[in-house]
Parts: C-alpha cells; sequence; structure tokens
C-alpha cells in the first residue's frame, strides 16, 4: 500500500483555507524576509510621502503586516474593489488600508492617492507585485504609480515558516515535537497556504502528529501532484 492510498482525502472542506490567517494576538514574526517591511510601517507615516506600497508572494504575510498597521493608526480597511464604493468625503483626512491593490479600478486608484497627497490622510498599498508592474490605462495614473514609495516582504524563511506552522497547530490544539516543526520547515514551500494545508492534512488522521506522520503525508501530497501532472 503506498502512502498516498494509506491516507484519507481530506474533503473540500478541510481544505477551503483562506491565505492568511492569524489567531487573536497571535505575534507577528520579524525575520530577515520581513524586517525591512516591519520597520518602515512601525514608523510611517513618517512625511516620506503618504501613499506607500507593500508588495510580496502569496503567503508572505504582507496582509497581515498591513492589517497591525491599520489597527495601530485607525485606517480604514478595503479590500480591492470595494474602493470604487466608498464615499471619498469619508475617507478624506484619513488614513486607508488597500489590500489586493492591483485589483481595484483605475478612477479609484487615482482618487484614493489624490485624496492622501492632498494633506492629513495616508495611503497604504498592498499587492503581489509593485505599482510600477500594475497595468494601468490613465496617464496620470501611471506617474502617480511610478512615484510611490514601494518596500517588499519575502517569501516567509525559516523562522516565520516556523512560527505559521506552531500558530496553524494551536488553532487545532495540537503541540508537535520541535523536530516535527523542524522536518516541515525542510521540505514544504514557502508558503503560508501550503503549512495550512499541510496542518489541515495532519489533523484529519486523528493521530498523534510525529515525524513519521509527516514524513507520510507529505510523501502522499507529492505524490499526488506527480500523478496530476
Amino acid at each position: 500500500m503506498t502512502a498516498l492510498s494509506a491516507l484519507p482525502r481530506p474533503t473540500a472542506e478541510q481544505l477551503r483555507l483562506p491565505l492568511e490567517r492569524h489567531v487573536v494576538g497571535e505575534a507577528f514574526v520579524t525575520s530577515d524576509s520581513n524586517a525591512e517591511a516591519v520597520r518602515v510601517l512601525a514608523r510611517w507615516p513618517d512625511g516620506a510621502g503618504a501613499v506607500l506600497a507593500l508588495h510580496g508572494p502569496a503567503g508572505s504575510g504582507k496582509s497581515r503586516l498591513a492589517a497591525d498597521w491599520a489597527e495601530r493608526v485607525g485606517a480604514v480597511p478595503l479590500n480591492g474593489a470595494e474602493a470604487a464604493v466608498m464615499d471619498p468625503l469619508e475617507l478624506e483626512g484619513r488614513p486607508v488600508l488597500l489590500d489586493r491593490a492591483a485589483d481595484a479600478d483605475d478612477e479609484s486608484l487615482f482618487h484614493l492617492i489624490n485624496l492622501a497627497n492632498s494633506g492629513g490622510g495616508a495611503l497604504l498599498l498592498v499587492s503581489r507585485s509593485a505599482p510600477r508592474q500594475w497595468s494601468v490605462d490613465l496617464p496620470d495614473l501611471r506617474s502617480r504609480l511610478d512615484a510611490v514609495r514601494a518596500v517588499s516582504i519575502a517569501a516567509p524563511d525559516d523562522a516565520v515558516l516556523s512560527a505559521i506552522l506552531r500558530a496553524r497547530f494551536a488553532e487545532r490544539s495540537i503541540t508537535p515535537a520541535d523536530d516535527v516543526i523542524d522536518y516541515l520547515v525542510r521540505r514544504l514551500d514557502r508558503s503560508a497556504e501550503t503549512a495550512a494545508i499541510v496542518v489541515a492534512q495532519l489533523d484529519a488522521l486523528h493521530r498523534p502528529v510525529t515525524r513519521v506522520l509527516a514524513r507520510q503525508v507529505l510523501d502522499a501530497m507529492d505524490a499526488a501532484l506527480d500523478t496530476d501532472i
């Protein structure tokens, strides 16, 4: 019997996991992969510009870091296309967080940037790529995006991925040994989403989470990917 056939297949509900999740009170882990972004956001708005872009790959923790900033400064949180339905008068002079910023339409982005630059406000744009790489049609918006200060956050390194795994296990009241965490960190893709899926797979087995079980689950997942290719 192969490792794949020996393991039950989690249901779609078990695998329908968001890219970014965190437990209330869970600390954001700072490491080489995100230290510069953490430093900049801790002091921003700082007079160096009313608009800032935070960009990085999926699962890197950028939305979480941005949400912590929004809570600290009392920013209005928006997500992508939501920018089109907001009344500018409600945002004037206030800090605004726009997650999935590249999904917003040109006019909404243009007005949000102008609003932030008019004085008293601030706009944090969060996306996977830097604003210079976004495809837009408005020439005036193009020039504004090219001028936006940007800070990047990298895919989770070992320290961040280890913290993500421990947090996802804690959500399910599982406390694996350190050697299990170390093993998973060495084998997993640098992604919070992958970490969450693996933890869900392990939890679905209803067995003590050991290094042997972790290896079986990861081998089964690898075999399934090979089958799909």
